[in-house]
């Protein structure tokens, strides 16, 4: 969906036409971003195993850029790589457009808890230098990998599943500014909190006042 500034109505962008697999179709869409070169939306058809590109012009059906991926965060880089997130087979993969294999970036060890590991991971960012951020969701943790390096860096949480200062609990969205702090929607603490680089505990910058619809609350923030 579309959203004009202070609409009471959206406008269907993609799908609309039920749940299901044909090209005219979605099925549990987890993450989208605009690749402002083709005019189009990149989206993470989760349930399809599949990535699809959508023009954003009246187009009723989208291609498959994308197959047989257990697909659930996306971003695109400043050269147009494309990176998407396997929580299947516990990597980040980057992609040139039309390229039929990825490049793994991050993960690649099978599912646990080493910095050369992920486990589930989830939504990423990807900054200026190409280092990769990713939620890794099932070890409550952040991880940064460097351009080429073969193992990450915790950079928020790590420090197992629970709502203290230096925990997280199964983090989704994460966007890092110029300054290397890392700002993450704590899932399942109903909270989004600011890491500064390098440092040990976060903050609660956005709820943290339990799940609810209070001005002061969230609810399962992704």
């Amino acid at each position: 969906m579309a959203w004009k500034s202070n609409a009471k109505s959206g406008q269907i962008m993609a799908g609309g036409y039920g749940q299901g697999n044909e090209s005219s179709q979605l099925s549990d869409p987890t993450d989208l971003i605009i690749d402002k070169e083709s005019d189009s939306l990149i989206i993470c058809d989760k349930n399809n195993r599949r990535v699809v590109r959508w023009p954003r012009q009246g187009n009723s059906s989208g291609q498959t850029i994308i197959s047989n991926i257990d697909c659930w965060g996306l971003m695109m880089d400043d050269e147009e790589f494309l990176y998407v997130s396997d929580w299947e087979k516990m990597v980040v993969r980057r992609w040139q457009i039309e390229e039929r294999n990825g490049t793994i970036v991050s993960g690649g060890n099978g599912e646990g808890n080493h910095v050369n590991q992920l486990n589930s991971p989830g939504f990423i960012f990807v900054d200026r230098n190409h280092s990769v951020y990713v939620s890794d969701w099932k070890n409550h943790r952040v991880m940064k990998w460097m351009k080429g390096a073969r193992e990450g860096i915790v950079v928020a949480g790590g420090e197992g599943n629970g709502n203290d200062l230096g925990q997280l609990s199964y983090p989704q969205g994460v966007v890092v500014d110029q300054l290397g702090t890392v700002y993450v929607a704590d899932w399942g603490n109903n909270r989004v909190m600011c890491w500064p680089e390098g440092a040990k505990n976060g903050s609660i910058i956005v709820g943290g006042n339990g799940n609810g619809k209070q001005a002061n609350q969230l609810s399962r923030p992704q």
